[in-house]
């Protein structure tokens, strides 16, 4: 959902950090110390199978609703590429009880922000409102859920805007799409991880209403859903509300879903892309990640601090301040989100620009220097520590930051994924469960050259030339 006024305000949000959680911020991380403060979590499920979790905390005068539905980019309709992304712009459209675009500003008359997502595994909508307003949110979230306005006018309508943004963002955008949009389609085998998760425009052109229709009454029901409420609240008072506007609301038998499995990369692969747009050039390497929840994923996630995060991190020194070869490393585990917010496979990704001198085979050699002593020995264990505060400290802004829609992100993340969104209060001591010898092990399988992808982002003219293609 693309709105100008709230993007400014979320903008804002994000950079700001909660005072109820910063407040209760423990001390600084050792490998001995004890996990930090518990976030309260309430969990249940109506009969229809709609997963509600209830986060109260009184700190301040507002709450934050969040609703998402487990249909994201990668299980979207093999025809139609985009159609998840096209359906978060038809839910603003108009429900039962209000008109085309209603929702927006029922929300933003009572004092709070709004928006919605479309994620690897899921689409998301949240409102963060003054906390007398929970009602209303619900009722307006339930409303939408319950009958979405399906219209031959809307549906063109959001056609058009969707079709605009992918040429926007995508088609006429230097690095547009780059890393996050073309990496996969490269790294992975499977149809499901590696089709263009923007949309091609005759798939999105090629949209019938009866789709849409379907596609609503298949993937926008209950037991497709998990329903947070965070921040200032009585849990008895919601769970009546949550009651009143979701129980009667049909549920139909979900269908399954589709197998995204990965098969082990064995040869690294190499592929340049043209781009028009481009002045100068960018690359970008990729490597699969461990399954989610394993102590290789754990792993993973300090080595992604190790290597990659904050100017301490060793690709930063390495590349930039050492050998000068680039102005920044960017990247991380899933460039849509986070490293909790999804459920599939997924890869660890950094990128960046480099001027046209530069040869990319340096750029890795580079890269290498720093990446192989990983797989060879075990790393400094004041290596490990910082890497653990690190990651702590980004944890805990996401928990405490953003109005409470950073936590609302992983408490309705654990309950569709995991149906155990008290997931969140473990995350911090399985991190601590990762030693060194791990950090090495995990390294030698999913840091090897046969598990990586590297792609380079080329000015078209350059790229025009034979002998620079890619393979």
């Amino acid at each position: 959902m693309k709105l100008s006024r709230l993007t400014a305000l979320v903008l804002m949000l994000v950079c700001s950090v909660a005072i109820s959680y910063a407040q209760k911020t423990p001390k600084p991380a050792s490998s001995t110390a004890q996990a930090g403060f518990t976030v309260p979590v309430e969990y249940y499920k109506l009969p229809n199978g709609l997963r509600v979790i209830l986060s109260p905390d009184h700190t301040a005068p507002t709450v934050t609703v969040a609703v998402y539905y487990r249909i994201g980019f990668r299980v979207e309709p093999r025809d139609r590429t985009g159609f998840a992304h096209l359906f978060e712009h038809m839910m603003f459209q108009g429900s039962q009880n209000l008109g085309k675009m209603e929702f927006i500003k029922l929300v933003q008359k009572n004092g709070g922000i709004l928006n919605g997502s479309t994620r690897f595994d899921f689409t998301n909508y949240f409102e963060a409102l003054p906390s007398n307003k929970l009602e209303t949110a619900l009722w307006a979230e339930a409303d939408r859920m319950r009958g979405l306005s399906i219209t031959e006018e809307n549906l063109k309508n959001q056609q058009g805007v969707v079709g605009n943004e992918v040429k926007v963002n995508v088609l006429n955008q230097p690095y547009g799409g780059f890393p996050w949009v073309d990496m996969p389609q490269y790294a992975n085998t499977n149809w499901y991880n590696a089709h263009n998760f923007y949309g091609d425009l005759k798939d999105i052109e090629a949209a019938k209403l009866e789709d849409v229709d379907k596609f609503f009454k298949t993937y926008y029901v209950p037991s497709n859903a998990a329903l947070a409420i965070v921040g200032d609240f009585e849990p008895a008072q919601a769970r009546a509300w949550v009651k009143k506007y979701f129980a009667g609301i049909a549920s139909p038998a979900q269908p399954k879903l589709p197998d995204l499995t990965e098969p082990r990369q064995e040869k690294e692969k190499r592929a340049t892309k043209p781009d028009a747009q481009a002045k100068r050039p960018a690359l970008a390497f990729a490597y699969h990640m461990p399954d989610r929840n394993t102590p290789e994923y754990y792993a993973m996630g300090l080595i992604n601090q190790i290597l990659l995060q904050g100017d301490d991190s060793l690709l930063y020194q390495e590349l930039v301040k050492k050998q000068k070869l680039t102005a920044g490393v960017n990247g991380g585990i899933n460039l849509l989100g986070n490293m909790y917010d999804y459920n599939g496979p997924m890869l660890w990704i950094a990128s960046l620009f480099y001027d046209n001198n530069v040869s990319p085979d340096t750029i890795l050699k580079a890269a290498d220097s720093v990446i192989e002593p990983l797989r060879t020995k075990p790393v400094e264990r004041a290596t490990l520590d910082r890497a653990l505060i690190k990651l702590r400290s980004g944890l805990y802004n996401t928990l405490g930051g953003n109005s409470g829609i950073g936590l609302a992100d992983l408490l309705c993340s654990f309950a569709l994924f995991d149906d155990n969104p008290a997931r969140v209060n473990t995350l911090e001591s399985e991190f601590r469960k990762v030693t060194p010898e791990l950090i090495q092990k995990t390294a030698q399988e999913y840091l090897r050259p046969g598990n990586r992808t590297v792609l380079i982002d080329e000015p078209k003219a350059a790229a025009s030339d034979p002998a620079k293609s890619g393979n």
